[in-house]
């Protein structure tokens, strides 16, 4: 038994960092991350058992990570708290324009549902093919595709509103 906490911490250890990340970048929200991340390794420590090959460990506990995290933003939704950054008058141009940008792209993700946000992630961050992603969450390949179209026009249409979502409408189709 000592052994497999041994082995687990090691595991656990070395993916953590990761696993944040990518909590973080589905749920927006550093606290929500930590608890999903915190869960994960609690239900991952659990069902280990369940694991069949060992080589898939890491799919497998993103699989893991990503329900957490639905069911944290689940709980947000049903809190619903909302915070808004009030600027002050010393920001430089600068870091007042960077400050925008980073939250347009809050504004645009939060646009996205968890599922939008986890396909995306796993996919552009995290580097997984679609066919691998659709495996971690347990979709079809198609639903993967669906879901990571959805969320890049959403997301271009909210970050880049003046631009042509189409061939079609850029005239070039």
């Amino acid at each position: 038994m000592t052994g497999d906490r041994v082995a687990f911490s090691t595991l656990a250890y070395e993916v953590s960092d990761r696993l944040y990340a990518v909590a973080y970048r589905i749920l927006r929200d550093s606290g929500l991350a930590e608890d999903a991340l915190q869960n994960t390794l609690v239900t991952a420590w659990k069902s280990i058992r369940s694991l069949r090959d060992a080589d898939r460990f890491e799919a497998w506990i993103h699989r893991v990570l990503v329900h957490e995290a639905y069911a944290e933003a689940r709980s947000r939704s049903r809190q619903n708290d909302t915070v808004q950054r009030i600027a002050t008058v010393d920001e430089s141009v600068e870091e007042s324009s960077a400050v925008l940008d980073r939250d347009a792209i809050e504004r645009a993700f939060r646009r996205l549902s968890p599922e939008h946000r986890a396909v995306f992630v796993l996919h552009y961050y995290v580097g997984q093919p679609l066919v691998e992603v659709a495996a971690t969450l347990g979709i079809p390949a198609g639903t993967a595709r669906s879901r990571l179209h959805y969320a890049s026009q959403v997301l271009r249409n909210v970050l880049l509103p003046d631009r042509p979502g189409t061939l079609e409408e850029a005239g070039l189709a």
